[in-house]
């Protein structure tokens, strides 16, 4: 019997979980050896663990039955293994499952705001994990690849997004940061976000490719705090408070300077960074429109900032967010469902959480969160 049953289910957000040597044999050979070891963190001891033969036998002693949503990490059924994957899927019950990386960013792009600024690195490596990740899914249509560019060189940029699409990724997460020393909105960058309408392809931004925004002074309250995974996207709980300030600064720029206006088919998502903020943020995009269109005539848009939104943005809720209430809020075309399978942060149960969560919301809502805005997401 499968996890998720009963109705169908698209899945917004999922993992793969890199090894020490995954991402390098995909770079060209002049990028290859600039490629930097991945950062694991304390989730290392994790990695080596997995030195062990993982068979049959290994997966009936594990209960891989029971304890599908048990199991996280390194440790889950198909987070490194391609075939493996689709077994997973089957027992998940998912019918389509968005896959990100977990830790390759760390090797090209930066760490915690650390970013580097080589275009040979930044680029080269971004083609290397786009590759990596087709391969990864191109055995399983159910399996979608999430490639990854950044938009720090416009024309670099539009190069890697056009071969993204062409090795059949079927959306590119994009940092939620200025690119240098410009807004993503800047005239600069039109060709980018022409070349995700065009192709009919969503942007996506995700938890892990921008700065903390918590000062560091902040841990140093003379109380012992631990991260909660140890690695990659580990988070504490000031950490948790802010986690989605990148991409509601980033969104809010593109809806307030006429991105959306300008490019009407182009569509994007935030996930993995909770959904609960877009509720207020809806109102506050709105009040910074009719507030300062005077002395910024360019906010005269042709439709309020906050149906930009709805016309074009979707978010992944966390499983521990009161979803019903959200969705009688701001409407049940905002939200997707996500497992963030096999990271811990989706917990055992994220189906149960969600259903708890949603007590009067009718079956055509439910049918959205599940299904309906993650079809219209990816167009």
């Amino acid at each position: 019997m499968p996890y998720a049953e009963g109705r169908t289910y698209h899945d917004a957000d999922s993992h793969l979980m890199e090894t020490h040597d995954w991402l390098t044999p995909y770079a060209d050979p002049h990028v290859r050896e600039r490629i930097l070891p991945p950062y694991f963190g304390a989730a290392g001891r994790m990695v080596e663990a997995l030195g062990k033969k993982r068979d049959a036998e290994h997966w009936a002693a594990v209960k891989i039955e029971d304890n599908l949503m048990n199991l996280k990490g390194w440790d889950a059924l198909g987070a490194t293994d391609p075939t493996e994957r689709t077994r997973a899927l089957d027992m998940l019950g998912f019918h389509r499952q968005l896959v990100f990386p977990s830790v390759a960013l760390s090797q090209f792009w930066g760490l915690f705001g650390q970013r580097h600024r080589d275009p040979e690195l930044l680029y080269g490596g971004a083609r290397a994990l786009n590759r990596a990740m087709a391969d990864f899914c191109a055995h399983d249509k159910r399996l979608l690849p999430v490639g990854f560019v950044p938009l720090d060189v416009p024309a670099l940029a539009e190069k890697e997004i056009e071969e993204a699409i062409r090795l059949g990724c079927s959306g590119i997460w994009i940092p939620a940061t200025p690119p240098g020393d410009k807004s993503p909105t800047h005239p600069d960058f039109n060709g980018v976000w022409a070349r995700f309408q065009d192709a009919n392809v969503p942007f996506l931004l995700h938890v892990g490719a921008d700065p903390r925004d918590v000062p560091v002074a902040y841990v140093n309250n003379g109380r012992p705090t631990t991260d909660f995974l140890g690695g990659g996207e580990s988070i504490r709980a000031k950490d948790y408070l802010v986690l989605h300030t990148a991409s509601e600064i980033f969104l809010g720029a593109m809806v307030l300077d006429g991105i959306f206006e300008r490019f009407p088919k182009l569509r994007g998502g935030c996930i993995e960074e909770g959904a609960m903020w877009v509720v207020p943020w809806l109102k506050r995009l709105d009040i910074a429109q009719e507030t300062f269109v005077r002395t910024e005539p360019s906010l005269a848009l042709p439709m309020r900032a906050s149906e930009y939104v709805h016309r074009q943005l979707r978010f992944t809720p966390h499983p521990t967010e009161p979803v019903g209430w959200m969705i009688e809020q701001a409407g049940d075309d905002l939200f997707l469902f996500s497992s963030d399978y096999p990271h811990i942060e989706g917990g055992r149960h994220p189906l149960k959480r969600f259903e708890t969560a949603m007590p009067t919301i009718g079956e055509a809502a439910k049918e959205r969160f599940y299904a309906q805005n993650f079809t219209e997401l990816l167009g």
